[in-house]
């Protein structure tokens, strides 16, 4: 698994929740968001790890609950709001729960105090935010993968990151075993979790002011 990451650079991991567990379905594995987050550390200063997703209000106590909770006490800052349900002009029901506004907005927001911000995310509607990004001198890296068909990230996006990883090399290396029975099983717009200790950001007096 090829990534390029400096040792001393401050990264940050924005993760469009819903989209890196349609992503990782598609691909066929659970992700293990412990080994997630200790890949990460190895490759530099992991400062956050924002995980976005939108929540039915019956949903409250649903299958995803556990996973939103043990992400919240394991290293994760959790972006959530609760999704508007409304009727189209076909009287169709519909359920509108994006959230890439909340996360476009704290990543521009905590740009300065980061060297490399990673996306998890295949969203073409972010290129503009990568864009924006890199403006201001930072690298950005994608997270989604081509190995789907169609593929799961727009071309768009990923020719506009600095780095493109395919979630489908990381398998290995994050990938919930099937073996272990203290994972926790997660849905909707999660995925698999992991019971463990806390996990403590590295760094955290940098967003001080943030």
């Amino acid at each position: 698994m090829q990534m390029n990451f400096y040792p001393s650079e401050r990264i940050a991991l924005f993760i469009d929740g819903a989209n890196l567990y349609a992503t990782a379905k598609a691909l066929g594995f659970d992700i293990d968001y412990k080994r997630l987050l200790v890949l990460f550390r190895s490759k530099g200063r992991l400062l956050r790890a924002l995980y976005y997703t939108a929540l039915a209000e019956d949903q409250e106590y649903s299958s995803i609950r556990p996973l939103i909770d043990w992400l919240d006490y394991n290293g994760y800052t959790m972006v959530t709001k609760p999704t508007k349900e409304f009727t189209d002009a076909s009287g169709r029901r519909k359920i509108k729960g994006n959230m890439d506004i909340e996360l476009t907005v704290d990543a521009m927001e905590l740009a300065q105090h980061l060297d490399h911000i990673v996306l998890f995310s295949g969203d073409g509607d972010f290129r503009t935010l990568v864009e924006a990004l890199q403006h201001k001198g930072k690298r950005v890296s994608v997270v989604s993968t081509m190995n789907t068909q169609p593929p799961m990230v727009s071309d768009e996006l990923r020719r506009q990151a600095d780095q493109f990883v395919d979630l489908s090399d990381m398998e290995e290396a994050i990938c919930r075993m099937s073996s272990d029975s203290s994972r926790e099983r997660g849905g909707g717009g999660g995925g698999s979790s992991s019971s463990g200790s806390r996990y403590s950001p590295a760094d955290t007096d940098d967003f001080a002011d943030a």
